[in-house]
């Protein structure tokens, strides 16, 4: 149990750092983030022309638009410029919503390496290298399921760093649980 708890914190306390470090100093997910002079006429507009907060596709359908209509709409809008939106009214850029938001990461991942530890304590071969591998595995089968699919569909411009953290905060995280797993517990 208590190898189970070292595990779970400090495997997602290296999880969070690297996010951290990807977000932040690296800068890896800048693509998705760029800059436009014209971001007040942007927003002025954004504000004037959306009802409500909310993700919005542009070109998008009404609901209940029927098969036909889609189909039209589709046909026009081909090779031309479309955008996915995600809408806020107010920015909440205070440091307590920052800081509340960074511990329901870190808890979040330590949930994570709770739960997988959970799946690799039911295997009696626990080694480095069935742990480092498993949580390979484990940063491989999150990329593919979210970052990935997104990517087939809305062609997300930061793909590759999201790639890049499922194999770097996973192998750190790999690393730690293999070297823990590893060693002869005391007496």
């Amino acid at each position: 149990m208590k190898r189970t708890l070292l595990g779970a914190i400090f495997g997602g306390l290296l999880i969070f750092l690297w996010q951290f470090l990807s977000w932040t100093m690296l800068d890896l997910h800048r693509p998705a983030q760029n800059y436009t002079p014209n971001e007040g006429v942007i927003l002025q507009t954004l504000a004037a022309n959306l009802p409500e907060e909310g993700g919005y596709m542009l070109p998008g359908m009404p609901e209940g638009a029927s098969r036909e209509e889609c189909e039209k709409k589709m046909t026009e809008a081909n090779g031309k410029a479309w955008a996915s939106i995600q809408y806020h009214k107010s920015l909440k850029a205070n440091t307590s919503d920052m800081v509340m938001n960074m511990i329901r990461g870190l808890l979040a991942n330590i949930v994570m390496i709770a739960l997988l530890l959970w799946i690799l304590n039911k295997i009696s071969m626990k080694n480095f290298g069935t742990m480092f591998t498993s949580c390979l595995i484990i940063g491989l089968v999150t990329f593919i399921n979210q970052p990935y699919t997104g990517n087939i569909w809305y062609n997300f411009f930061d793909i590759w760093a999201y790639f890049i953290d499922s194999l770097a905060g996973w192998a750190l995280c790999g690393i730690w649980l293999g070297w823990l797993y590893n060693r002869r517990p005391t007496v």
